[in-house]
């Protein structure tokens, strides 16, 4: 198997990942409008992720030197390249995920 490929499954596959980036994709958001948006997140878990995605160079941390300080995540170019994935899978998930199957 392909050691890129491998790499790239290992940083989407864990838990709460690929829904961070999902809710990036329609813009830069602060940590709690994602947190809010993630039911069942913890914080400790989603500042985990954004810190990992961010060291892969999916996501890019911006602090606005205002008071108080804001800070938003964005995804960078290489995050928004996943946004056809993610059509890809949320295509499928409309075909063959029943309403039942999703909140398992």
């Amino acid at each position: 198997m392909c050691p890129r490929f491998e790499r790239a499954i290992g940083l989407l596959s864990k838990r709460w990942t690929t829904l961070i980036v999902y809710r990036l994709l329609d813009g830069p958001r602060r940590f709690v409008d994602i947190e809010n948006s993630l039911s069942n997140l913890s914080g400790k878990v989603l500042s985990e992720r954004l810190k990992e995605l961010e060291e892969a160079g999916v996501v890019l941390r911006t602090v606005y030197p205002e008071k108080p300080v804001r800070i938003e995540y964005s995804l960078t170019e290489m995050g928004r390249d996943l946004a056809p994935l993610m059509d890809d899978i949320q295509c499928w998930a409309t075909r063959w995920i029943k309403v039942e199957q999703a909140q398992v």
